[in-house]
């Protein structure tokens, strides 16, 4: 029997990969989810020191209170855990909340067996949730109050591949991560997704790539946000509208716009309650942008709407 990962409902977000599993609960602060969204994709030696950094750029990143429980397997499948938690965040094996130290910015804990069960969520490891409202998460980024991972096995790791799904398994679409790299496999055609639809490939037109793999065409202005239709910049013909899926409400109606200019193309913030971000390809920090100011993107730039992280790709000329 494979592992299965049952997510309780909730408005917060549940997000696995690999040997990751995180429970976030953080209104506003979306610079923080991608951080800790970041983390599941550490591996090997030094993740401790890894998720320690992180915990003292908590204060920084968060906007108000935040909640999270991440945990980290070890990668080596020796069924062992590294794990950090904040504010009502709280991770548990085999229903025992795990134990750690205190860090700047939460509770860290390195070296614990990863049991049969894993919990992340908040407060007390779930009880028994009743049949009907939890499904099988196998990657990806979801809403949920908690989640609780039946391990078969030793957890695999961050880079092994994930097993095929059955019954009520699927993989859903990622709508946050810090420079992830790593491709998400589609959720069903049920489910919701970042970007909807894949337009006709143009080698000449710069390409916007969302974190769960879809591709947009910059062959035009565009408006991005949660209901973009009603921007005067697309009802005036003059944009094209690029709905953006967000459970979380995080997203402006319209969040920020890409206007062209010949072969630049910049990046306007429209006045979204959440900002704008947006870091170069080496950067390790977001920067908000200015409402109303224009600002030239290079290939590689990564913007940060809400939870949703877009990749800028410049084709050479």
């Amino acid at each position: 029997m494979p592992d299965r990962c049952e997510v309780l409902p909730g408005d917060s977000v549940v997000a696995r990969r690999g040997g990751g599993l995180l429970w976030v609960d953080a209104p506003g602060s979306p610079a923080l989810v991608a951080a800790l969204h970041a983390c599941l994709g550490v591996s090997g030696p030094g993740a401790d020191r890894v998720l320690a950094a992180v915990a003292g750029q908590v204060s920084s990143l968060a906007h108000g209170a935040a909640s999270f429980a991440l945990v980290i397997a070890d990668p080596a499948g020796t069924g062992t855990g590294v794990a950090l938690w904040s504010g009502k965040g709280q991770p548990a094996v085999d229903g025992v909340p795990v134990s750690g130290s205190s860090v700047e910015g939460g509770t860290l804990a390195s070296g614990f067996q990863l049991g049969q069960t894993l919990y992340v969520g908040p407060g007390q490891a779930a009880p028994q949730m009743p049949p009907g409202v939890s499904f099988d998460l196998v990657e990806g980024t979801v809403p949920g109050s908690g989640a609780m991972l039946q391990l078969a096995a030793p957890a695999p790791s961050a880079s092994s591949a994930v097993p095929a799904s059955s019954g009520s398994s699927f993989s859903a679409a990622s709508d946050a991560g810090f420079g992830s790299g790593a491709s998400r496999a589609s959720a069903p055609d049920s489910g919701e997704q970042t970007a909807f639809w894949r337009p006709e490939k143009d080698a000449a037109a710069p390409i916007l790539r969302f974190d769960d793999g879809m591709v947009v065409t910059v062959d035009e202005d565009i408006v991005l946000g949660r209901r973009p239709d009603n921007h005067e910049m697309v009802t005036s013909g003059g944009a094209r509208p690029v709905p953006i899926a967000d459970t979380q409400n995080v997203l402006s109606s319209a969040h920020a716009a890409l206007q062209r200019s010949g072969n630049e193309v910049s990046l306007v913030d429209l006045g979204s309650l959440n900002g704008t971000h947006v870091a170069g390809p080496e950067a390790t920090e977001w920067t908000q942008l200015e409402p109303g100011v224009a600002h030239p993107l290079s290939d590689g730039d990564r913007l940060l709407l809400g939870w949703t992280v877009i990749t800028f790709e410049q084709p050479n000329d």
